[in-house]
């Protein structure tokens, strides 16, 4: 944990020394690695670090820029998307992307997403979910399923609470796992048990919560028994 404290002292310092020793930035900027680096754009394969999802909740107020770096995780493989027309009505998306897949990890269907939440995914996914199952499976991962990621509600839909974070599609609700040998993991029927598919379940769970602002999981509430919910909103929510 030291590094870690060394490395976000160094973060800080590339923000507030130059204001006041402009001449120290290159040798404070050479020190610290890029996933660390407030200053360096960020990339789908930087670290879940906390710079990370820094530089991710600034993307959402950027279109263009994270445009910009989805684009550049498509030309690295990591993702597959295209570009629809924005919806409007009432809850409208101006700037949506289709996601289609991850790399070499199919989907049980496309769905639409925000440029940050289908970001955020593609690192979650080639980062964590995909190189877990290989690490304590032996098995490669080839689909996810998923419940949806847009729908025009409030949450739970209940008539007087907020809107969902479904209503800007800057959530997907994850539902399983298919690997090469032909397994299916359902978080429904194996998050309870105690088996190497639960403990990869488990595993990625945890594990999500580094990418994503919020992540609901069967232990939260039952609304949540059947599906990991993977959400923008807030920082570092993780139950």
């Amino acid at each position: 944990m030291k590094w870690v404290a060394v490395l976000g002292v160094l973060a800080a310092a590339a923000i507030a020394v130059p204001r006041l020793y402009p001449d120290w930035r290159p040798w404070i900027m050479a020190q610290i690695p890029p996933g660390y680096n407030p200053f360096v754009p960020l990339t789908v394969d930087d670290p879940p670090t906390f710079v990370t999802r820094y530089k991710l909740r600034r993307l959402q107020n950027d279109p263009a820029a994270c445009l910009q770096v989805l684009t550049q995780a498509r030309e690295r493989g990591r993702i597959s998307f295209t570009r629809p027309a924005p919806l409007g009505g009432q809850c409208p998306l101006p700037a949506p992307v289709r996601v289609t897949r991850f790399g070499n990890v199919a989907l049980s269907s496309s769905f639409l997403a925000s440029c940050p939440l289908a970001l955020s995914s593609a690192m979650f996914i080639n980062q964590a979910a995909a190189p877990q199952a290989e690490q304590l499976l032996g098995s490669r991962l080839t689909r996810i399923d998923h419940l949806g990621s847009y729908a025009c509600r409030n949450i739970y839909h209940r008539e007087h609470a907020r809107l969902s974070e479904h209503a800007t599609a800057e959530a997907l609700d994850v539902a399983g796992f298919r690997l090469a040998d032909g397994r299916s993991i359902s978080v429904l029927k194996q998050w309870p048990q105690a088996t190497p598919t639960a403990g990869y379940l488990h595993q990625v769970f945890s594990q999500s919560c580094r990418f994503f602002g919020n992540t609901l999981g069967p232990d939260y509430n039952a609304a949540h028994a059947n599906h990991f919910h993977l959400g923008m909103r807030g920082f570092g929510i993780c139950r």
